[in-house]
């Protein structure tokens, strides 16, 4: 069969078409391709952890001032594998089985439980700590990430969540005092805490009982960026801090004032911790004697990363109970070690042992030592637990402290093992003393 040269023409336009057009629309799809979705940890890390977490001071860096106490790098080359499925330093979070990041559970999630304002926290200060809060889109799109598994690759979150910039604001109420039939309540009342700063304060408040009392409930409050709220007695009454008077613990400089540390010396724990919002109950039966009118040191300290003034400002309820109603008075445990000594440019083990003179029961446990500190543990002298250590705590600024949920029995003649390691970088002895060159090696708690 023969074709027209027309025809053939028009064949060949007709092909030529086609191609130009398949052409056309491969080109478009490889242009579509060249923009892949990113995976969501990748978004989480830039976007959120790194600008807001790994930050210095916080979680950049081995060097940062509190990375003893958290021992978290929150980095691009390190986040993934320190949240996944660890557990966490903070003795809380333990207690309550979370870990940091649990694929498929926020609620057991520890990094979910810091982030979210609009949970009241059990386990410490809202991260990051002293900043601005996480915008509800941040929070809402690292809470569905966990809930997809939380996968190192692959897209599972729509980043369109992330658009909801409203701040995760938190409103903070003082908490009503208790009836004076009840208990009593002392405060802190607010301070300015200024930009780029942090500021650690104590005041000496006195008790407004005039009869002895028996305290068997502590309630403690405080406000967003509160690192911690510490209650303290003191040893001495002798040589007290002037009464309701705000002390700094750090001078303008950031010099650490001498006349408020030496006072710190005088202390004796009585309660609380990093958890600012608390309630400690003690057993039943048991009550905490407070005397008339008795000096008590309250301790706050405030983290500020913005450039505007933040408020300080913390609350404690006393609760009391009938003494009727007392069967075991709570003991404050206060075993120091006063004879020691730390040889220049060396790192020393020192292990003390005491013991008590009667049968007790040990419900709480805290330490006090200074920055040449390293590790303090408390062991288990005697009995079949013998050697257990029950303490770890390797942060001196802002020590650990454990209420038992089990608590340890120990018979007369039995007790407590503390092993303090320190590192004296100085080129001189250090030994036991109360200025910021010297040092300490003091376990506190409770006991009955």
């Amino acid at each position: 069969m023969k074709y027209s040269n027309i025809a053939i023409i028009a064949t060949a336009m007709i092909i030529v078409s086609f191609s130009m057009e398949s052409c056309t629309k491969n080109t478009n799809e490889t242009i579509a391709v060249s923009n892949p979705v990113k995976d969501t940890w990748t978004i989480i890390q830039d976007k959120i952890l790194t600008p807001t977490c790994a930050t210095s001071g916080c979680h950049a860096s081995t060097i940062d001032p509190n990375y003893v106490q958290h021992n978290l790098l929150l980095t691009s080359a390190t986040a993934y594998d320190n949240l996944i499925n660890i557990i966490s330093k903070n003795a809380a979070a333990k207690t309550a089985g979370l870990v940091r990041v649990k694929p498929g559970d926020y609620i057991s999630s520890f990094l979910y439980q810091k982030i979210d304002c609009q949970t009241t926290s059990k386990y410490g200060a809202l991260m990051p700590l002293g900043g601005t809060n996480l915008t509800l889109g941040q929070i809402e799109f690292i809470k569905q990430w966990i809930i997809k598994g939380a996968p190192k690759t692959g897209s599972v979150v729509d980043e369109t969540i992330l658009s909801n910039n409203a701040g995760c604001s938190q409103v903070f109420a003082p908490m009503q005092a208790p009836a004076a039939a009840d208990g009593f309540q002392l405060a802190i009342n607010a301070f300015t805490v200024s930009p780029n700063t942090e500021r650690e304060v104590f005041v000496n408040r006195t008790t407004p009982n005039t009869s002895t009392v028996y305290v068997n409930k502590i309630t403690m409050q405080g406000r967003p960026n509160s690192h911690h709220f510490v209650l303290y007695g003191f040893q001495s009454t002798t040589l007290l801090p002037p009464v309701n008077t705000l002390r700094d613990l750090y001078n303008s400089d950031a010099s650490i004032n001498i006349t408020t540390f030496a006072q710190m010396q005088n202390h004796i724990f009585l309660g609380g911790g990093t958890d600012v919002n608390t309630t400690y109950t003690f057993p039943a039966g048991v009550a905490l004697k407070v005397p008339p009118a008795t000096a008590l040191d309250l301790n706050a300290h405030y983290f500020n990363k913005q450039n505007i003034n933040l408020t300080g400002e913390n609350y404690i309820n006393m609760y009391t109970v009938s003494q009727a109603n007392v069967v075991k008075e709570a003991q404050s445990i206060n075993f120091a070690n006063y004879n020691f000594s730390i040889p220049a440019n060396s790192r020393k083990t020192v292990t003390t042992n005491y013991t008590f003179n009667k049968a007790v029961t040990v419900i709480t446990l805290t330490s006090h030592f200074h920055k040449l500190g390293e590790k303090f543990q408390i062991k288990i002298l005697g009995g079949t637990r013998n050697g257990e250590v029950v303490y770890e705590n390797t942060d001196w600024e802002h020590p650990i402290v454990i209420n038992l949920a089990t608590p340890i029995l120990l018979k007369a003649g039995e007790g407590l093992t503390s092993v303090v390691t320190y590192n004296n970088t100085t080129n001189k002895l250090v030994n036991f003393g109360l200025t910021s060159e010297d040092e300490m090696n003091i376990i506190f708690g409770y006991y009955y």
